[in-house]
């Protein structure tokens, strides 16, 4: 037929490997389980202010980066910091710092910013699935 490109001239597409969803947890079990959170509200993103003074600690480090195409998250939280004051928790995905996008950055870069500003605006979500599985991709 005309107009219609050849089977053999398509481009090739690698599918990433597949993933097993999380486990289903019965609607009976949903309230005491501890995988398990009605309170949607708890994802929704949400904005961390911290100021940092000159050789100050951050009180958080943070894992992933491009390498592992899901992000930056943060993955661990200094008891008593001010990043836990503030409500900074492990498994917060870090979407952007002062105004940056921090979706689609290199570690390196991200280390860099974190620790080069003094004044800090984060935008962060909780995205605990994704956390775990940026655990099992990267040495970060």
């Amino acid at each position: 037929m005309e107009g219609q490109i050849p089977y053999d001239d398509y481009p090739v597409v690698f599918l990433p490997p597949y993933e097993n969803p999380p486990a289903w947890i019965p609607p009976h079990e949903r309230v005491y389980h501890p995988d398990y959170n009605n309170e949607l509200t708890q994802f929704l993103p949400r904005t961390i202010t911290l100021k940092k003074p000159p050789g100050a600690q951050l009180g958080f480090n943070i894992r992933g980066g491009k390498a592992s195409q899901l992000g930056i998250f943060i993955s661990k939280v200094i008891p008593d910091s001010d990043a836990h004051r503030a409500g900074l928790q492990e498994g917060d995905q870090v979407l952007a710092v002062n105004e940056v996008d921090f979706q689609d950055i290199e570690h390196s870069k991200a280390v860099e910013i974190l620790k080069t500003a003094r004044d800090i605006s984060m935008r962060v979500r909780f995205f605990p699935y994704n956390y775990h599985r940026q655990k099992e991709r990267t040495v970060h």
